[in-house]
């Protein structure tokens, strides 16, 4: 009887799927600038959902997602997006050693720098190729693939206008005992539709200076090779990405140049020690799909994916500055050193270093973090973070004077028993730019694997007078928070008085005005 159920199931193929939805309830609250727009005056609610399901049968694959939006704040956090479509489907079969997949596709060449068609749900970013993809397994040591496609637009449900056409050949060699590469070579074509040549010639043509003026480019091409080494305790990634010239836009105007990424990361690691270094040098690489200035937000669109050097810190207050990757100009460097003298203590170290290539200063961050575990039942987690962070340029705020912050905190975790645990967090961030100095509080309550229950407060305890929100007097930021598991389901439902601020998800980061209001949330699987 086992048997035969297993045999039909098989024939039968396999069926699964996956469902996210968000409900926000806007609350107008003008005293955090969280009014004045159609969402809190008007509408009151709004969301967005996404329901997948997969299909695999005897090497056939068909995925299909719907997307909903309904008043949502994700694409404008300040206005109202609707839309509702067939997000993304594909179809693929395995064929021997050949894959081909027809449909939205999501892949990446090396670390994406290059190519990268990606999803993040968080910031409505969904940078699909859809058109063609095949996958070759040459034999046991190399792969190849090709893809053509359009980009696809997410506001619009259908697709950019340029064509998109790559090349990726990777391998996988074990040299001796201790050695072992990933080397990748990879090529990519982008062609501009009429219409976006177009708009691009009428910008440069209405240059005042007639020197500054050029011929646009249908084609634009780009080339990368990668290589990961593993030796030992040593790993070593690294990869050159080069694009030919083409219309750019920096500096207020359409500029005819080329373009180029090196990055690299280096790390060792043993019992008791590992050490990890990374850079990269950007200079005028904006690979995109549509025209930059077309979107609310530059990341939808882009072809092509700068990898992040600054650490995404959990931290609430540290995450208000987080900076995002620069396409045009950036030298960064960071290195992490974490030491374990025993199983109880954790030591972990950072610095970080970001300028332009004009050596204009954007980013600094010295940050040190202790972990203990030498009680029972107890965790403690206490750490040091100081910053320089350029707001001008990474929030658009032109008048903006560098942030400096120092930012002690301490985390606390108990344990009762296999279940139940309690945590608390306190954040102290003392800066007199943006803002001005915070104070910011956690307590959050586990019942594994069921419940999760927390509280919290962010307070503006030393109020900037000349903060550029127009804030007068200091204000509490609270979040109330409960969450639902129940096998495959998750249900959360929260208060959120939240400032604005920068959201970083996926090394992408935008900047997202203050929101008051009540969210609801559930994802499940099936």
């Amino acid at each position: 009887m086992m048997v035969a159920t297993s045999v039909c199931a098989k024939a039968q193929g396999s069926f699964s799927g996956d469902l996210q939805t968000n409900v926000n309830f806007f609350q107008r609250d003008p005293t955090i600038n969280a009014a004045n727009n159609p969402l809190y005056d008007n509408l009151l609610s709004g969301g967005e959902a996404w329901l997948s399901a997969r299909y695999s049968y005897k090497g056939f694959t068909g995925f299909l997602r719907a997307d909903a939006f309904h008043n949502s704040n994700l694409y404008k956090p300040e206005a109202a997006f609707t839309q509702y479509g067939i997000g993304a489907w594909s179809i693929s079969k395995e064929i021997k050693k050949l894959t081909i997949t027809g449909g939205y596709i999501y892949d990446q060449v090396g670390s994406g720098i290059m190519f990268r068609a990606y999803e993040d749900r968080g910031l409505l970013i969904d940078n699909a190729l859809v058109g063609l993809h095949l996958r070759y397994q040459l034999n046991d040591h190399i792969m190849v693939k090709g893809f053509t496609g359009q980009m696809k637009n997410v506001f619009k449900f259908n697709r950019y206008e340029p064509i998109v056409k790559g090349f990726n050949a990777e391998g996988d060699y074990q040299l001796g005992e201790n050695v072992h590469i990933v080397p990748g070579i990879g090529a990519l074509n982008r062609t501009w539709d009429p219409d976006r040549i177009n708009q691009i010639a009428t910008a440069i043509n209405n240059l005042p200076d007639v020197k500054s003026r050029f011929v646009p480019t249908y084609n634009t091409y780009a080339f990368t090779a990668y290589n990961t080494l593993t030796a030992g305790n040593f790993s070593w990634y690294a990869e050159g990405v080069y694009k030919t010239h083409e219309a750019i836009f920096k500096d207020g105007r359409f500029q005819d140049l080329s373009g180029s990424v090196l990055y690299t990361t280096l790390g060792y690691a043993r019992k008791g020690i590992a050490v990890n270094f990374n850079g990269k040098r950007t200079e005028n690489f904006s690979l995109r799909a549509n025209l930059q200035g077309e979107d609310i937000l530059a990341q939808r669109g882009s072809i092509a994916w700068q990898p992040v050097i600054a650490r995404i810190r959990p931290q609430r207050l540290m995450a208000r500055y987080t900076p995002a990757s620069q396409d045009l100009s950036e030298m960064a460097l960071g290195g992490d050193v974490l030491v374990s003298p025993n199983d109880n203590i954790d030591l972990i170290f950072n610095y970080t270093h970001i300028n332009t290539l004009a050596d204009t200063s954007l980013y600094r961050e010295v940050y040190g973090e202790l972990n203990f575990r030498g009680v029972k039942n107890w965790t403690f987690q206490i750490g040091l973070q100081y910053l320089n962070y350029n707001q001008a340029l990474y929030q658009v705020k032109p008048n903006a004077p560098m942030v400096k912050a120092l930012t002690p905190f301490i985390e606390v975790v108990h344990r009762f028993n296999d279940k139940q645990s309690i945590r608390t967090e306190w954040q102290y961030m003392y800066t007199k730019q943006d803002y001005g100095s915070w104070l910011y509080g956690l307590v959050e309550f586990n019942i594994a694997p069921k419940w999760s229950f927390a509280l919290s407060d962010m307070y503006t305890v030393d109020l900037n007078p000349h903060n550029l929100s127009g804030l007068t007097s200091p204000q509490h930021y609270y979040n109330i928070f409960v969450a639902r598991t129940q096998g495959p389901h998750r249900f959360t439902l929260q208060y959120v008085r939240q400032v604005d601020g920068i959201n970083c998800t996926g090394g992408v980061c935008r900047y997202e005005p203050a929101f008051s209001g009540v969210k609801f949330s559930v994802t499940s699987s099936f």
